[in-house]
């Protein structure tokens, strides 16, 4: 498949992944405590791709989407729009750190049982090719290296529908006890 043919692809995977969470009643938001409170980490991201709970804001600013889920790894792919340029006219570095920490979050997330969360305490991202709007969607994938009690790591690549690779990124993650509702 050529490459503007497989980039029409992902941007209709991208509509069609917006689009299921729209009619599942998803909008962007946060979701309540009462609303994940013995829910495992998977059954939270599913429950956000088919819109029965909100989409982070994020997602919306960034123009990203999480696209797939398995144990230990997560898919989102993002376009890059005008507004995340920096002055130099190329993607902003930061749009790529949030698409990267976004899969390799979710990925995490995915190990996680009912009553535990995550947070990010080391990323680091090599960002090895400029991005434009003419780049069209670029996807970041993201699998879990080690799963520990309390600790997780992770790494990541963006590439876009040829298979070159933009940036990549691994992830250190602290896991503990979540907050009760």
């Amino acid at each position: 498949m050529d490459a503007e043919k497989q980039a029409s692809v992902w941007t209709d995977q991208q509509a069609a992944a917006l689009q299921r969470e729209r009619d599942g009643g998803g909008a962007p938001g946060v979701a309540r405590m009462e609303q994940i409170a013995g829910k495992s980490g998977m059954e939270i991201l599913s429950a956000m791709m088919s819109g029965a709970l909100p989409s982070p804001p994020m997602n919306e600013t960034m123009n990203m989407t999480l696209l797939e889920l398995d144990e230990g790894s997560a898919v989102f792919q993002g376009i890059p729009l005008l507004r995340h340029f920096n002055p130099m006219g190329t993607v902003h570095g930061g749009w790529f750190a949030t698409l990267l920490d976004s899969a390799l979050g979710c990925a995490v997330q995915t190990t996680l049982p009912a009553g535990q969360s995550y947070t990010t305490v080391e990323l680091s991202v090599n960002i090895v090719r400029a991005a434009s709007q003419q780049t069209g969607p670029l996807r970041a994938a993201a699998r879990v290296l080690h799963r520990g009690r309390q600790m997780a790591t992770a790494e990541a690549s963006i590439k876009d529908e040829s298979g070159r690779l933009y940036a990549h990124a691994t992830t250190t993650c602290f896991v503990f006890k979540a907050p009760v509702a």
